[in-house]
């Protein structure tokens, strides 16, 4: 418990009574929702957690670098033996092939060593009642007791992320009631001791989704030298025959396979970093985690753990491809709005989806490569732009 306010105690305790009265109007009984919240304490350093995900504060090497280690791929493979038979019978079931659960497994939790200490009532009851995200944690929480109700796991023992994730496999509690399954049949969906449930449930969850077997995440490739970044975007999905018109190769060279399954290609880490296409199962992992730095750490993880090699790409030797700091990209939002680029009603500090357009529209004005991604030599050719009045000149950063 931290100290706080005569204030901000009263607020905090009127959520409370808010959430209360929210269980109790969902049919929860009154000694569960008193055992619950009886024990809840308000963990400030939590809201400080959710401002500032490693997904949003690293670049996407450093991301990389720190979750798909040498080790990890080890101790998948040798994970891989120790419960193949359990995993291939969950992928005759469900259709989802054993590396990419043992992926999830180890990005989630290091392949179950480290589930996260925090209570998990305490995690959303604080974020519920933080306000930025209100809504959706007040309904975690409405999940979490339904949780406790159905008799999976005594309150006490609901630890998990900061964020109120759980089980070997992070699940919310909210993924946990609509895809969580008791596959050793024992009647209770266990994720926290049970790994044929926290396997299982996870296949079952990326299936419900439309996980399709037999297809891979994506591949690294090739741009070439002419390509156009401004089709390297997320949403601009095309048949692979379309990026096989534009010059895009495996980094094998050969070009990548005449076919429609649609594509995307993705730039993480812009021009100068390494360049993926990307498919439909891709995007699922994003559902899991709507964070390309995860979903592509999850798809190279299953690779090596499958017996592939490493990104064909290096790393770069010096700080230029560094992420901005949050002051740093607070002052090129601005810059971009006052250019009337940026559209977001204030500069955030954190990098987006506006603020990759915003980038890329910039770009084509001052005819850099238009990859949309973020740079200090973005930043100081910004700081060139001479606006005043009405008029905006590029005359100086125009190459």
């Amino acid at each position: 418990m931290f100290s706080v306010s005569n204030a901000e105690d009263t607020s905090f305790e009127q959520c409370l009574n808010r959430l209360k009265s929210q269980a109790a109007n969902q049919g929860f009984s009154p000694s569960l929702i008193n055992d619950v919240f009886s024990q809840v304490n308000q963990r400030e350093q939590l809201v400080k957690l959710d401002r500032s995900q490693a997904e949003f504060t690293e670049t996407f090497w450093q991301y990389l670098q720190n979750r798909v280690t040498s080790q990890r791929v080890e101790r998948g493979r040798e994970l891989l033996q120790e419960h193949g038979p359990l995993l291939r019978r969950i992928a005759a079931d469900y259709g989802v092939r054993p590396e990419y659960l043992l992926a999830f497994w180890g990005m989630e939790t290091n392949y179950g060593t480290f589930f996260g200490n925090t209570p998990v009532f305490d995690a959303l009851t604080t974020l519920a009642c933080d306000g930025r995200r209100e809504e959706f944690f007040s309904t975690q929480l409405m999940h979490a007791l339904s949780i406790v109700q159905e008799g999976s796991v005594e309150p006490e023992r609901m630890r998990g992320s900061w964020a109120g994730a759980m089980g070997h496999t992070q699940f919310m509690p909210s993924t946990f009631t609509a895809y969580a399954v008791d596959y050793d049949g024992n009647g209770r969906r266990d994720l926290w001791n049970s790994l044929p449930d926290a396997f299982a449930s996870s296949a079952n969850y990326l299936s419900s989704m439309g996980w399709r077997d037999g297809e891979r995440w994506g591949r690294e490739v090739y741009l070439p030298d002419n390509f156009d970044y401004s089709q390297a975007d997320l949403g601009n999905r095309q048949p692979l025959s379309y990026w096989r018109q534009q010059g895009v190769t495996q980094v094998d060279g050969k070009p990548v396979a005449n076919l429609d399954m649609p594509a995307a290609v993705i730039l993480p880490q812009g021009h100068q970093g390494p360049a993926f296409v990307v498919y439909h199962n891709f995007h699922l992992i994003m559902r899991w985690n709507r964070s390309v730095s995860f979903a592509l750490a999850v798809g190279h993880l299953s690779d090596r753990i499958a017996g592939m090699g490493n990104l064909a790409t290096s790393p770069p030797s010096n700080e230029e491809m560094h992420r901005l700091s949050r002051s740093d990209v607070k002052e090129l939002q601005q810059r971009l709005a006052d250019l009337g680029l940026y559209n977001h009603p204030e500069a955030t500090g954190t990098i987006g989806p506006e603020t990759r357009n915003a980038t890329r529209r910039f770009q084509q004005l001052v005819d850099m490569p238009a990859d949309a991604y973020p740079t200090r030599q973005i930043l100081e050719r910004l700081r060139e732009v001479d606006v005043s009045g009405d008029q905006v000149s590029y005359r100086y950063v125009v190459n």
